[in-house]
């Protein structure tokens, strides 16, 4: 065991799965015997490389097929890490409350709505389910479990309230897991129902949070499926599908604070993912694009050491262009304010599209084209997407002047892509 890395056996794990849609039992436990080990630093290595190279990669290709995969892969992880549960039991259920069902009997008192975690995600995602639990709903309580930092994005929104459920995504397996027997206990109050919109804190589903009569739960990953729909669409979709809704819930910003009016707001945010980035040069390029046109550009300096030096490094010497350091949820209501926001794919760009904000979205680094038809912004605001390929960064500032051409001078410009 000590011969093979965490990183060597997820990667085989990982092509096992895109293979065949099958995997080897023994080869995951080897992984998870060291990402439970009491040795911390083996434990961190051997969670990330789960998480990281495994369970996100079969969730960003966006693959019908992959989605038994990943249920029969985390069922057996969950077994092994909590024995009091059973990966027979645990693929069961889910194979049940995957199927969509409309709702039926009495309106509860309370509807408990699970944050997916990442930032942008509860944008695109969970407000739309926060939307129509409002709309179905009108006189519950409508409940956002999750971080304090997700909330703080709809603690503004009349009747949401806020049930603190932290995750660590960078955490190891036992602390990612050990949300459960709280989640769980705070989810059995009678009257309520719970929506779960394909969130970590449940494992995408896999976890018994509640009795299933009361769980109704968006599989984000294969609903659609090989439709090029946005996934912000797609959750309008279940949810009038799942509440009989008459017209489509939509995406949605509240936050109480703001950090300041400018003319064009920018995210150089690439959520730790390096392979988002086109690189220092243009970053600095763009800053310099923007402060020509614009009298106020605000810049997010983001929550890492190494987003905030970037940032700084880019905007230094431009006088017309500020930064702001802290929470998201105010650069967010920023956004929602300005005339006109740029970024690359993050967190961002949905704030921008949920504000009918116009935009200039930069894509690179995505795992499949279903991931980048999915994670486009749903606005009906002018949207220009840049797809960056692998060997497509040439050229790469002179298409982002047009689409800045256009949207500064033609702000009525249809959606498109450059």
């Amino acid at each position: 065991m000590e011969s093979i890395s965490p990183d060597d056996l997820a990667i085989e794990l990982l092509n096992q799965c895109l293979r065949g849609n099958s995997y080897s039992s023994e080869l995951l436990e080897m992984l998870l015997r060291y990402a439970l080990s009491a040795d911390s630093a083996q434990a961190r290595h051997a969670s990330h490389a789960l998480f990281g190279i495994v369970v996100e990669r079969l969730g960003d290709l966006f693959e019908p097929c992959l989605v038994d995969c990943y249920a029969s892969l985390f069922s057996e992880t969950i077994a092994y890490a909590l024995p009091d549960l059973r990966a027979e039991d645990l693929l069961d259920r889910y194979r049940r409350i995957r199927l969509p069902r409309r709702f039926a009997g009495r309106d509860p008192r309370k509807v408990f709505v699970l944050s997916r975690v990442t930032l942008g995600a509860d944008i695109a995602v969970t407000s739309v389910a926060l939307n129509a639990a409002r709309q179905r709903f009108p006189e519950a309580e409508i409940i956002f479990v999750g971080p304090a930092k997700n909330y703080e994005m709809f603690a503004a929104g009349p009747r949401i309230s806020h049930m603190a459920s932290p995750y660590r995504r960078e955490g190891l397996l036992r602390e990612r897991l050990s949300v459960f027997p709280a989640l769980a206990s705070a989810l059995s109050e009678p009257e309520s129902i719970v929506i779960d919109p394909d969130s970590r804190l449940t494992q995408l589903g896999l976890l018994p949070v509640c009795p299933e009569d009361r769980y109704y739960f968006f599989e984000s990953r294969s609903y659609g499926e090989y439709s090029d729909a946005t996934i912000t669409a797609l959750t309008a979709q279940w949810c009038m599908q799942t509440f009989g809704l008459a017209e489509p819930p939509k995406a949605f910003l509240a936050p109480r604070t703001d950090a300041g009016r400018a003319q064009v707001t920018v995210s150089l945010g690439v959520g730790e993912n390096p392979a988002k980035r086109a690189g220092d040069e243009f970053e600095r390029a763009l800053i310099g694009m923007l402060a020509a046109k614009s009298n106020s550009v605000l810049v997010d300096r983001g929550a890492s050491e190494e987003e905030s030096a970037r940032v700084d490094r880019a905007v230094s010497g431009f006088p017309t262009v500020s930064t702001w350091t802290g929470a998201f949820a105010p650069f967010a209501a920023s956004i929602s304010q300005s005339d006109f926001y740029l970024g690359y794919d993050s967190a961002g760009q949905h704030a921008a599209a949920a504000s009918g904000v116009p935009m200039v979205v930069i894509f690179a680094g995505h795992a499949s084209g279903r991931f980048l038809a999915r994670w486009r912004p749903e606005s009906t605001a002018s949207t220009h997407v840049i797809v960056i390929e692998q060997d497509s960064k040439i050229g790469l500032e002179q298409r982002v002047a047009a689409a800045l051409e256009t949207l500064f001078f033609n702000a009525k410009t249809s959606p498109a892509s450059i």
